[in-house]
């Protein structure tokens, strides 16, 4: 994990293409790379779990009103599933560098307005909740639905995480169109996204 300034240094398979446009204007916050979600589905074995979890549902053929509660159950899962002690610290160390170790915060995947909210006091347990539970909007229903459609399968790739000081941004058209994005959020503290 790193701080959104230090995400002009990392790849974009790190980093996604949002946080080094949030870093060149100064926006604080940390970036959780990829590869800490790809431990906490590994070490937590979900994987295998959300195999069997899928299994009767044919892609050739998806029943809905069967994929639902699938649906439910596979963000249960992501949302109880423990990542380990050393995780965990590591991302209770990674906070407070990045302004987050205390006070309102939102988490996000780069490129996306969904939002997972928290206050946050030391060591940073409600901020941790939050980020898994926007992991686990990754197996709601309507996307579940959408991955299956599109690629006939549940599985998913790893992405980056943002975690912003704060409340969450709204679009501003006007401040999108003079920094030549397609979108720009604006929160009561400012800028918050780019993409």
């Amino acid at each position: 994990m790193f701080t959104i300034a230090d995400a002009v240094t990392r790849s974009a398979a790190e980093t996604g293409q949002e946080a080094p446009r949030l870093a060149a204007y100064g926006v604080r916050g940390l970036v959780i790379p990829p590869d800490f979600e790809e431990s906490f589905y590994r070490h937590g074995n979900l994987p295998e779990q959300l195999r069997r979890l899928f299994s009767p549902v044919n892609p050739a053929r998806i029943d809905e009103d069967a994929l639902e509660p699938l649906a439910e159950r596979a963000q249960a899962l992501i949302r109880t599933t423990y990542l380990l002690d050393d995780a965990v610290q590591a991302f209770y160390r990674a906070l407070a560098p990045a302004g987050l170790d205390s006070g309102e915060l939102h988490a996000r995947r780069p490129g996306r307005l969904s939002t997972e909210t928290a206050t946050v006091t030391p060591p940073g347990t409600a901020a941790l909740h939050a980020v898994k539970r926007l992991w686990a909007q990754d197996w709601a229903f309507d996307a579940v639905l959408a991955r299956l459609d599109d690629s006939g399968s549940v599985a998913l790739e790893a992405r980056p995480t943002l975690l912003i000081p704060g409340p969450p941004g709204w679009p501003d058209a006007e401040r999108a169109a003079g920094l030549g994005v397609e979108v720009a959020l604006v929160s009561p503290h400012g800028l918050v996204g780019l993409f």
